[in-house]
């Protein structure tokens, strides 16, 4: 066989089993680029032991919610709205959280507490199999009665149980992961507990946004929205919410062991945790006497066991004179009722501000016509949860942001079948590894052809030379 021609056959080869081996093989994936982690939350505990004991015969205490955090069933605490990064190639995810708790027992006469402890700001960091829970503490040292607080703690260990964080997800979710107190943690607990005691195991969700890639287009000036004055004629409101949770250890009933209930938003209520926002505002605000009238878009129908089925909507909000009431639509199990006013709160200096009228959480009592349309569960003059109002008088004034909870996180089939007991921790971030991709089958056939005709003409042209060979060597 000439040289150049059995070349000609070893590069066809070689070039077709390349291509071969190319379509095949799977490809290296490319290291995915560092995201941005913005929305979600965290369900934790901390420890239900120390809740039962904090709240029990022999600490006389309690626990309050600051920060916008709040409580879901199973004695957790919630903390919402997640920023941080997430690196899908290396699995590194960093998160912070907003909210916080407050433990406070051991009255002692002058008023003071011997138990004194908030967590605050909890950050999750993982890297590889196992994480760190940080926190902002602030403890009274336990019998010295020393006051400390500290700026990110690393308070507990988590174990992710061998998941693997590397993907490229939209988002973060991570149940029930083990933890663990540090040592740094167990100082800040002020001596309750030792290093390496289980705390309750910690869940998070947050969302991934890919990186915005900057814009080269020059963008426009906006022009300067018109301004309204709220003085005069000219004081119809352009946009408000009411900001409301009705009453924490109302929501605490219903999502319960008792009651095993829920609660649906419609018409626009948004969930922010620790309370339901009612947006689009719509009314008058009057500077002069600093009055306001305003109707808010939105309904929340609570149900659940044992007949509980509540639902609130239309809600109003009147201020005059310093004081403000909040009506509702009620509709329950034997009541139905217009414009029924559930609560009332002090309303005082109502004045604009950069164009935004705004009243938060003001303690708010429940009225006579509210204890008898929440069917009698708490009583006239019974704190409820506190009202905050938000009210743009001008068209460019901003209502303030509500806490971010990020995606909705539907039930797995662990937590439906395991109940209230800790399933195995999760993660959804990750894609799963795809199969190697599979050769289309024109490319093949192709391919598989075009190496038979090869070997084909190879072998003819040996046959054809054979004879030959064999004469001259006869001839010589």
């Amino acid at each position: 066989m000439p040289v150049r021609l059995r070349a000609l056959a070893a590069a066809v080869c070689v070039t077709l089993l390349g291509a071969l081996l190319g379509a095949l093989l799977p490809a290296t994936p490319a290291r995915a680029a560092s995201r941005t982690v913005q929305g979600g939350r965290l369900d934790w505990g901390v420890k239900s032991s120390f809740q039962s004991y904090v709240t029990g015969p022999v600490a006389k205490g309690s626990y309050a919610l600051t920060g916008g955090a709040a409580t879901i069933g199973g004695g957790r605490f919630r903390f919402h709205s997640a920023t941080g990064t997430y690196d899908g190639g290396t699995g590194t995810f960093r998160a912070a959280f907003s909210g916080g708790v407050r433990f406070l027992g051991h009255r002692a006469a002058d008023g003071t507490y011997e138990l004194d402890l908030t967590l605050s700001r909890p950050t999750v960091r993982i890297s590889g199999t196992a994480g760190t829970l940080y926190a902002d503490i602030t403890s009274k040292a336990k019998g010295t009665g020393t006051v400390t607080t500290s700026s990110q703690v690393p308070f507990a260990s988590l174990s992710l149980g061998g998941i693997d964080m590397k993907g490229g997800g939209t988002a973060v979710r991570l149940r029930n992961l083990p933890a663990t107190l540090t040592p740094q943690g167990a100082r800040s607990f002020a001596g309750y507990y030792t290093t390496g005691t289980a705390l309750d195991p910690v869940s998070l969700s947050a969302d991934v946004r890919a990186t915005a890639t900057p814009s080269t287009t020059p963008k426009a000036p906006k022009s300067p929205a018109p301004r309204k004055t709220a003085k005069g004629t000219s004081d119809a409101i352009a946009n408000g919410a009411v900001d409301w949770g009705v009453r924490r250890t109302f929501r605490e009933y219903v999502t319960g062991d008792i009651a095993e209930g829920r609660w649906i938003l419609t018409g626009g209520a948004q969930d922010g945790g620790a309370l339901f926002r009612f947006p689009a505002g719509e009314g008058t605000y009057t500077e002069k006497d600093r009055s306001l009238r305003a109707t808010f878009a939105g309904a929340v129908r609570f149900t659940g066991e044992h007949g509980l089925d509540l639902r609130l909507g239309g809600l109003r909000a009147t201020v005059e004179d310093g004081r403000g009431t909040l009506y509702a639509d009620v509709t329950s199990t034997g009541f139905s009722g217009k414009r029924v006013p559930l609560v009332t709160f002090a309303a005082k200096n109502l004045t604009p501000r950069d164009g935004l009228v705004e009243l938060s959480e003001a303690p708010a009592e429940l009225s006579a016509p509210g204890a008898k349309a929440l069917g009698g569960m708490y009583r006239a003059g019974t704190a409820m949860d506190p009202v905050t109002l938000s009210v743009a008088v001008t068209d460019d004034a901003r209502l303030p942001a509500l806490p971010d909870l990020g995606s909705s996180d539907p039930p797995t089939p662990e937590s439906e079948r395991h109940g209230t007991t800790a399933p195995p921790a999760r993660n959804t971030a990750s894609d799963h590894a795809d199969p190697a991709p599979v050769l289309p089958l024109g490319l093949a056939a192709g391919l598989l052809l075009a190496a038979g005709l090869t070997l084909a003409l190879v072998r003819r042209h040996r046959t054809r030379q054979a004879p030959a060979a064999r004469n001259a060597t006869d001839e010589d």
